[in-house]
């Protein structure tokens, strides 16, 4: 294994010299670290909400389960029924307890949702943030490559430019290299 964790550590720091050496990779890992994060969140705010519709819906069962339990102790009590007075007093009781604890689990669900609701919130800002940065590093890069892209033209043009001046040079060369050979032969034509 220590083979593997070498490698995984080797290969983890080329990554993030790679990434520092190119910050705009690294925004758009970001970018999309966020977009994952925000995707995720978006889907567990759904879950709780769903989860807290059914609890609500649950607590609204039990609370109508214990309105007809109470209604049942106060017909037993009216007919003079001791014998289902407690076992529906129980009853009732027992629904309240569970009524109690479906009340206290929707609690959490409600602070659950507004924790993952500020976080989306807080995601949301975030990635706007790094999509700012990554449209300004972006612009930048833009430009520099449009500076380089002037630069090495005029590097060209000015050697196209020099270039022409050689061509000139060149040629008043072989002017002056043939007009020598023509007195040089004049003179070989003379003896």
């Amino acid at each position: 294994m220590g083979l593997f964790d070498d490698l995984s550590r080797f290969l983890e720091n080329r990554l993030e010299e790679f990434l520092r050496n190119n910050p705009h990779l690294e925004l758009e890992a970001l970018l999309e670290q966020l977009r994952q994060q925000e995707e995720d969140t978006l889907k567990l705010v759904a879950d709780l909400q769903l989860q807290e519709k059914r609890s609500q819906e649950d607590i609204l069962a039990t609370a109508q389960e214990i309105q007809r339990w109470h209604i049942r102790v106060q017909k037993a009590k009216n007919a003079n029924r001791q014998d289902l007075v407690g076992p529906a007093e129980e009853r009732e009781a027992a629904l309240l307890r569970e009524g109690n604890q479906l009340w206290g689990h929707m609690q959490g669900l409600k602070e659950r949702l507004e924790q993952s609701k500020e976080l989306l919130g807080k995601i949301q800002a975030r990635r706007q943030e790094v999509q700012t940065k990554a449209a300004q590093a972006q612009t930048a890069r833009t430009k520099a490559q449009t500076q380089q892209r002037i630069e090495t033209n005029g590097w060209w043009n000015s050697t196209t430019s020099s270039s022409g001046g050689f061509d000139d040079l060149e040629e008043k060369f072989r002017r002056w290299e043939t007009q020598d050979e023509l007195e040089q032969m004049k003179r070989n034509l003379g003896k």
